[in-house]
Parts: C-alpha cells; sequence; structure tokens
C-alpha cells in the first residue's frame, strides 16, 4: 500500500510570535478553514522557490530548459508572466497563490458578499467552473478557466 506525503510542512517555530500574527492576517484575509490550508500554498511556493535554487548555478540553456515545465505551468495559472524567468520564481509569494483559489476568485469577481460566503457557495455545490461542478475551495483556478465561472443557486426550495 502506498504511503501518502503530506502537501504541507508545519512551522519550525510553533510559537513565533510574528508568524502567527501574520499567518492569522492572512488567513482572515483569505477565508482559510484553518492554518493547514495556507501551510499548503506556502509549501507550493517553497517547492518551486526551491527548484529555483536549484537552478541558478547551471548554465543559462541549461536552467531555461529544466524550468520551462514549471514556468509554464505558473503561466497556465496565471501565477507569473508568460516572459517569466528562473528569478520570477524567487520573487513567488503565498498570496500569488491564495489568489488564485476559486473560494478567493468567486468573492472577487462579487459572486459572493464576503470571503466566507462565497467559501460557502462553493462546499455547497452551487459554483460551476467551465460546466462543471467544483466543491473544492482550494481549486486553483487556470486562466482560461476564470471567466467561466459562474454561480447557480436554486431558487425557490424550501429547505
Amino acid at each position: 500500500m502506498r504511503r501518502l506525503k503530506n502537501k504541507y510542512e508545519k512551522p519550525r517555530k510553533r510559537w513565533e510570535r510574528e508568524r502567527l500574527i501574520e499567518e492569522a492576517k492572512l488567513v482572515g484575509e483569505y477565508g482559510l478553514r484553518n492554518k493547514r490550508e495556507l501551510w499548503r500554498a506556502q509549501y507550493i511556493v517553497k517547492k518551486y522557490r526551491r527548484l529555483a535554487k536549484k537552478l541558478l548555478p547551471l548554465p543559462p540553456e541549461e536552467r531555461e530548459k529544466i524550468a520551462a515545465p514549471a514556468i509554464k505551468r505558473l503561466v497556465k495559472y496565471g501565477i507569473v508572466p508568460e516572459n517569466a524567468t528562473v528569478d520570477d520564481l524567487l520573487d513567488l509569494k503565498v498570496t500569488d497563490i491564495l489568489e488564485r483559489r476559486l473560494q478567493t476568485i468567486v468573492y472577487r469577481k462579487n459572486l459572493a458578499k464576503t470571503i466566507y460566503h462565497a467559501r460557502q457557495l462553493v462546499t455547497h455545490g452551487h459554483i460551476y467552473v467551465n460546466g462543471r461542478r467544483v466543491k473544492v475551495p482550494s481549486y486553483l483556478v487556470p486562466l482560461d478557466e476564470e471567466d467561466k465561472i459562474e454561480c447557480k443557486l436554486k431558487t425557490g426550495e424550501e429547505g
């Protein structure tokens, strides 16, 4: 049986005051359920930054060849610009990832009154992306699907 890996890393210093304040601010601003969701976004950023640091000492043509798939993936999600380089991977921030979550985009498109309302709409199955129901608030929305997000609330039902 395959052993599953964590998709996040817990912070080394558990009770560091500045980090706790910063995390609480991000959790509130992006309507995250718990810190684990934030740590998952931080892990994604850390993974790409680690890759970029490994590639820096390589010759430029070899560096670009290895970095191309990672940059292409980030361009697909609109996290970095089309003409991005390895240096742009080093400039990634956790807010870049959090801004591409379905929950955040639903709120930014004014389909929900608050970020928490956006999360509720997604988890209850009222949000459709490209004609498919998506119930995962942490779904990273590709740029080409961003304009295909719609809210289909069933009205007139008693419940």
